[in-house]
């Protein structure tokens, strides 16, 4: 999984795997007699599995509540990207210990990634929780939650290499009832240096094609118009019958749940730059209702960079990536990437590939951060954290302003254009403005007239900042 941190203000579809978000669960209030409070922590996956947790949770006697004083149960799906993301985590679960305090009885766990990396310090040196839960375990919830109910502390971490949670049902929390995700493969196998995911999700493995397009499907009939696919490496899905007569990749899967309906927007995160091919970008440019937009993390420039980070490609194949996106796709095709300032023994001339990749490629927005050091991962075995803070911070503030720059380049182009836009909410200022995002994953701001929620509206763009389009319906 490529690990990201997103430095400009582009929350708004947090990819796979970008790890500065929080969400809490919104209310369902249904008179089960028991109440659920999950807050969730880093990337788009952990929203979903959140989803999961409350649909099993439901099913045994949970309502969700959006108030930490009312749960009998206090859940943090966490992530373990970087240290200051199980900081956070850390700091959050002190403050939930004293609310505990006042409200005998009440559960609290942690779920996800960080459960995986943590789970005897979490349980029995810092004693911050009653229950550790990993990513693969969530069908185990109900006979935990009654072990600790009984007087015991739980743990379930095992990991799984066939668990896809296929046949359940999110509870779709937070929704806006516009915008879903749809978990499509769980684990990764691409042993990257510097990433914790293989260890923490285990092994890849894809869900069933027809459980996923039954999904989208459903969706599609609840009135929802965008979904997106999610997986740690979308493009190395692949689903076999169990009859053998039936096989799906990437670029069969997107083309079946396009033809859904025309009026559903079809996104997906996150694309490997070693596996991403040409039929996917080809049924990309079929299908109008798949978004031209691809997040195709690069991490660095240099190649004996990438070498180190075990990311099994080299700057000519990355770019060899992008010139195809650009010639099947079109210029008006974003892309966003991923970049790490400071990796281990990356020298200043290794650094300037880096920002000579971003100008040849041209990025709409980047995910970037310098190189954090997580226990357990081949680069922590093997290669020396050698780069001082200031000379990464130094670097990574380089990075950033170089994609301020080209950020900006990029939205100007859509001044004097008309960008199909689908109305997530209200604009964060004001709620004459409404906001949504067009199909290059920009965010654009518009007066609302008389268009709501869920309605695809054509905007002439105006103006633009470094992360938001502006513009008036037409």
């Amino acid at each position: 999984m490529d690990t990201l941190l997103k430095d400009i203000d582009f929350i708004d579809n947090r990819p796979a795997e970008a790890a500065t978000a929080t969400q809490v669960t919104a209310e369902i209030n249904t008179g089960k007699s028991r109440k659920l409070y999950i807050e969730s922590y880093g990337c788009a996956m952990n929203f979903s599995d959140s989803e999961i947790v409350s649909s099993i949770l439901y099913k045994e006697g949970f309502d969700t509540t959006s108030e930490l004083d009312q749960a009998d149960v206090v859940f943090l799906n966490t992530c373990s990207i970087r240290e200051k993301a199980e900081q956070t985590v850390r700091m959050r679960l002190s403050q939930i210990n004293s609310h505990k305090k006042k409200r005998p009885g009440m559960i609290v766990g942690v779920l996800g990634c960080m459960a995986e990396r943590l789970k005897s310090k979490l349980l029995d040196e810092e004693k911050l929780v009653d229950m550790v839960v990993g990513p693969d375990a969530y069908r185990d919830l109900p006979n935990l939650i009654s072990e600790v109910d009984g007087g015991s502390r739980s743990v379930n971490v095992l990991l799984s290499r066939e668990e896809t949670y296929a046949d359940i049902n999110p509870i779709r929390l937070n929704s806006n009832g516009v915008s879903a995700f749809i978990s499509i493969m769980r684990g990764c196998d691409n042993m990257c240096s510097f990433c914790v995911v293989p260890f923490t999700r285990g092994r890849e493995r894809s869900r069933d094609a027809h459980s996923i397009v039954q999904e989208a499907h459903n969706l599609v009939a609840n009135g929802y118009k965008e979904v997106t696919l999610l997986g740690q490496n979308v493009d190395s899905y692949k689903w076999t019958s169990a009859d053998g007569t039936e096989f799906v990749n990437f670029a069969n899967l997107l083309e079946r749940v396009a033809l859904l309906s025309p009026n559903l927007r079809v996104r997906f995160s996150t694309s490997h730059p070693k596996d991403i091919t040409d039929e996917v970008l080809y049924t990309m440019k079929k299908y109008p209702n798949i978004c031209k937009y691809i997040h195709l993390p690069v991490q660095s420039g240099n190649s004996r960079v990438l070498e180190l980070m075990n990311r099994t490609y080299d700057r000519e194949w990355y770019l060899n990536r992008v010139d195809a996106i650009r010639q099947i796709l079109g210029e008006d095709c974003a892309i966003s990437s991923d970049m790490i300032a400071g990796f281990c023994t990356e020298t200043e001339a290794e650094h300037q590939d880096t920002l000579s990749l971003m100008d040849y490629v041209q990025y709409d927005y980047s995910y970037m951060f310098f190189y954090s050091e997580r226990p357990g991962t081949l680069a922590a075995r093997k290669l020396t954290d050698d780069i001082p803070l200031d000379i990464k911070k130094r670097r990574l503030a380089e990075i950033i302003e170089k994609q301020r720059e080209l950020s900006y380049k990029r939205n100007q182009l859509a001044i004097g254009q008309v960008h199909r836009v689908l109305v997530e909410n209200f604009s964060k200022k004001s709620d004459e403005q409404l906001s949504g995002r067009n199909d290059q994953n920009k965010v654009v701001v518009f007066p609302k007239s008389n268009y709501q929620k869920g309605d695809y509206v054509d905007v002439l763009i105006s103006s633009c900042s470094v992360g938001t389009l502006f513009g008036e319906p037409i």
